[in-house]
């Protein structure tokens, strides 16, 4: 049984949801930094359910982590860090499936930053093919492993971004294009570490896109 807690929103327009959106927070945030985002990505989806789970980790400020980050901030990091948060994060997903009784069709993950760096690990892996994946302001830390089962990917990424630059985005669209993932992309002119109303935009047509209609 997983032990991530977290947060819910139902399904805008009642009963029992025909998906799941699940929602991946960023490093040194919580479950509540993108539940919000529901409110948002629900009128384009009014028969999702969204879940955003806390990471398992603390940051040395108390805040939450996916995996601790070095000084440096060594791409090798991303790569263990990935690879060791990700069996919990799998068990989460499955544990939401199962109490929705949805499958992985019906399933979006969005995340942002560190959340991203999950999103594009764990989404790809699961047993059959998920619905769609949203990373905003992240990067993908598997360079060269295969996907499983790819699905339909957006990545969306501020140009004035000091934390993740946005050439980590470009990387990203490059890697998993050459391992057939499809992956539309778009950049955000002046925008520093974050989420705008038109990223938002281009995620809940994407999300509408692919998951089953209400």
């Amino acid at each position: 049984m997983t032990t991530l807690s977290g947060q819910r929103r139902p399904p805008r327009s009642g009963g029992a949801p025909s998906s799941l959106v699940v929602l991946l927070h960023g490093y040194g945030a919580d479950a509540t930094d993108l539940i919000g985002l529901a409110d948002v990505l629900g009128r384009a989806v009014p028969g999702a359910e969204f879940v955003s789970p806390n990471a398992p980790g603390f940051t040395p400020h108390g805040g939450r982590e996916w995996f601790p980050l070095s000084a440096t901030r060594d791409p090798s990091d991303y790569v263990r860090g990935v690879q060791s948060a990700g069996p919990q994060l799998q068990e989460y997903l499955t544990a939401e499936l199962e109490r929705t009784g949805l499958t992985e069709s019906e399933m979006a993950l969005v995340g942002f930053s560190q959340g991203t760096m999950m999103t594009l690990h764990a989404a790809y892996r699961r047993s059959r093919p998920i619905a769609a994946v949203v990373g905003f302001s992240g990067l993908h830390a598997d360079e060269g492993e295969a996907p499983v089962h790819p699905c339909p990917t957006l990545l969306v990424h501020g140009t004035s971004d000091q934390v993740l630059p946005v050439q980590m985005t470009l990387a990203a669209s490059q890697t998993l294009n050459a391992i057939n993932v499809p992956v539309q992309w778009h950049l955000r002119p002046g925008l520093a570490h974050g989420i705008d109303e038109v990223g938002l935009a281009y995620a809940a047509d994407h999300l509408a896109r692919y998951l089953p209609r209400n």
